[in-house]
């Protein structure tokens, strides 16, 4: 695996701990789920910020962001008995596709970059 597919990996790993730790801020109730808020948001971004070494952080971020708003939508939906609608799963689609299209966008140009820099 290229370096650049690990740093989307690790854009997807980083956005699933800011799902964690958007949720922890609305639910978190105990010391203990407060502390595991703030590790989430530690590791999220930490691995955000090594993720973007490897790509441009404009796209990183935007893929962070899109992929986490996605996936705390769908939690809230799936977890925390928020209605389904079918706009909302459409507009996540949309946004969805918005992502991938900037990875697919960036494909070629972060591996140049990272050419540069090495």
């Amino acid at each position: 695996m290229g370096k650049s597919s690990k740093a989307w990996l690790k854009i997807a790993g980083a956005a699933c701990f800011e799902v964690a730790w958007v949720i922890g801020l609305k639910h978190a109730a105990t010391p203990w789920e407060w502390a595991g808020t703030v590790l989430a948001i530690i590791i999220s971004f930490y691995v955000l910020i090594s993720a973007s070494s490897r790509l441009p952080a404009g796209t990183v971020y935007a893929v962070f962001v899109g992929l986490g708003t996605a996936g705390t939508v769908l939690a809230d939906m799936v977890w925390f008995g928020q209605p389904f609608h079918t706009g909302k799963v459409a507009l996540i689609v949309l946004l969805l596709s918005g992502v991938i299209g900037l990875k697919l966008a960036t494909g070629d140009g972060a591996k140049k970059q990272t050419k540069e820099v090495s």
